[in-house]
């Protein structure tokens, strides 16, 4: 039997999910910038866990329709896609090896500094 609040949670994920892929479709981020954020913040879980999630949420191709969309208009450079797949597939590996040798505040910290650096980038930039 599912409850009214299994429901609500279930209904979370999805909202948070829809959240990330506008995100992703309008700017090109959704899953650092905006679900693990949710995550954390909404769920409780720890910035590990929020970012393993996403991570293994990304393991289907949740950004092909976006893409096809960007695809049909002509804006998608498919030989740099393909290196920047090459560069993403070896650097999530080791990414995810450094972030586990640093305690969940430090990595929670780092996270907030990124994108802090990246919002004064873009707010204060050329």
């Amino acid at each position: 039997r599912i409850t009214g609040g299994a429901v609500m949670q279930l209904l979370g994920y999805v909202l948070i999910g829809v959240a990330g892929g506008v995100c992703g479709g309008l700017l090109g981020i959704g899953g650092g910038t905006v679900v693990v954020p949710a995550l954390v913040y909404f769920y409780g879980m720890t910035q590990h866990k929020a970012q393993g999630t996403i991570l293994a949420a990304f393991l289907p191709p949740v950004a092909l329709l976006a893409a096809i969309k960007y695809y049909r208009a002509g804006n998608v450079d498919v030989g740099g896609a393909a290196l920047l797949a090459a560069g993403l597939f070896a650097g999530g590996y080791f990414g995810a090896a450094l972030s586990h040798t640093m305690s969940d505040t430090v990595l929670k910290k780092v996270f907030g500094v990124f994108l802090l650096f990246v919002s004064a980038k873009l707010l204060l930039g050329k």
